[in-house]
């Protein structure tokens, strides 16, 4: 295989925001911290909430089951230590605000720090050693979801559904968010288990052809995934495809669009027309699954900024606090102004430093007073002048100040014939606006509107 470093595919629209990853993206994955206590939120994935398992008082172990329920769109949690339920009770959710969680006192003596199983994948690993419903039941039981953000529920993606047949797997390898390395650390240093996830998950899917699209700013990782396909003997069945580099290349919408040139309906998702895209960091969890019988207990998780005393790449217990992270690194070296789960682009400011991350949290980035008070000062907003940038950048096609306007006047009927609920928040047209209004944050204000009149989300 010829290793091609300059991506042909692209979407419309976009922008690129400074990357910031020199930062960690020569860190290797280290162990977490080994924590004395975790707080395992029930409602880590889209879809039914799980309902506790366990009672104050129990006793548990490192990934028993603890969480789950019984729709079809869920996916259970496990405790990622060793020890005894505290209380279940409410705790800060990134995205909820408050969800009910089961908080554990670790064990101290029992619990080190954990290490990835990545090792046991070799060049000989026996697809056929598995059926399609072993792999589905497999990935159901250890609760994986898309740990890219989305946190959809892995089982329902892959598992065959005759009315809407797959034909395309697609590993989204892309990590255009400014700041997070997490995935391109696990595509150096766990390649050999990421094949092996992928291979999975073409065989539950019935896939017939699987694109792993990665940005061509990450030279190293394209050469380590075409080596690994190499030495699989998978290089024919499983293509490499470099994307240009450009915010947001990793939603699955535009990576669909990039390589396959397809559109997904608006308001539909990528099964509708034959396509299944999964993380590259949940193709890996997949492989620890089925091989390993591991549950989805811990992640990379990408601890950043220029805040931050030793940022790096940290495989986490899930369920511990964004403090005790920051703490185990090094803490901060100057006034800090804004924690952020996630990048800068679509990641969600905390305000309570306890806020336990989950299977979807993929960085912590901590930026600066200086960083954000220069952003005051240069971000005074103006009247809108209708320059059109936002239109122009926009990856879905939208009219985004269109939108904004709407929800500013309250006009939710006009926000909803504008397509607002199509917007993936990516924050493009907050970003080039000369104005600078901050549009995505009254677009997503008026999907709140939204799922409130509906009953979907409480005043």
């Amino acid at each position: 295989m010829r290793f091609v470093t300059k991506g042909r595919f692209s979407f419309r629209g976009g922008v690129h925001p400074p990357e910031k990853k020199e930062l960690t993206r020569d860190s290797e994955i280290q162990p977490g911290p080994a924590v004395k206590q975790v707080a395992i939120m029930l409602s880590q994935h889209i879809g039914a909430v799980c309902e506790s398992l366990v009672n104050k008082g129990d006793s548990v172990k490192a990934g028993q089951k603890i969480g789950d329920s019984d729709a079809f769109v869920s996916a259970p949690v496990h405790s990622s230590v060793n020890g005894k339920v505290k209380q279940i009770a409410l705790q800060s959710h990134a995205v909820l605000g408050r969800s009910m969680a089961v908080i554990i006192d670790a064990e101290g003596d029992d619990n080190p720090a954990s290490q990835p199983s990545h090792t046991e994948f070799t060049d000989s690993f026996d697809i056929d050693s598995y059926s399609s419903a072993q792999i589905c039941t497999a990935v159901r039981d250890a609760g994986i979801v898309g740990m890219g953000g989305a946190g959809f529920p892995t089982r329902v993606k892959i598992e065959p559904n005759p009315r809407m047949p797959k034909e395309t797997l697609i590993i989204d390898a892309c990590e255009c968010e400014p700041y997070i390395t997490c995935d391109y650390r696990i595509m150096l240093e766990w390649t050999k288990q990421i094949i092996a996830g992928t291979r999975l998950a073409r065989k539950a899917s019935g896939c017939s052809q699987v694109f792993i699209g990665i940005e061509d700013n990450k030279p190293n990782a394209i050469e380590m995934i075409s080596r690994t396909l190499e030495d699989c003997g998978d290089g024919d069945r499983i293509k490499l495809a470099p994307v240009k580099t450009k915010y947001p290349q990793g939603g699955e919408r535009q990576l669909i669009k990039a390589i396959l040139r397809k559109n997904v309906p608006a308001g539909g998702i990528p099964p509708m027309i034959g396509v299944v895209v999964l993380n590259v960091a949940t193709a890996a969890a997949i492989a620890e699954a089925v091989v390993s019988g591991t549950p989805l207990t811990h992640r990379v998780v990408t601890v950043t900024g220029e805040a931050i005393s030793k940022p790096g790449n940290y495989y986490a217990a899930i369920g511990t606090t964004v403090e005790d992270l920051i703490e185990f690194c090094g803490g901060v070296t100057e006034s800090c102004a804004k924690v952020v789960l996630g990048g800068p682009m679509m990641g969600i400011a905390i305000a309570d430093l306890k806020t336990p991350i989950t299977k979807t949290c993929g960085a912590i980035t901590v930026l600066t007073k200086r960083q954000i008070g220069r952003a005051k000062y240069e971000g005074r907003q103006t009247p809108c002048i209708r320059c059109g940038r936002c239109l122009e950048i926009c990856p879905e096609n939208l009219n985004p100040t269109k939108i904004a306007h709407a929800v500013k006047h309250n006009l939710l009927d006009v926000a909803l014939a504008y397509y607002i609920n199509a917007c993936m928040e990516c924050g493009c047209c907050s970003y080039v606006c000369p104005a600078n209004i901050e549009v995505t944050g009254y677009i997503k204000t008026g999907k709140i509107f939204l799922a409130r009149q509906k009953k979907k989300m409480p005043e």
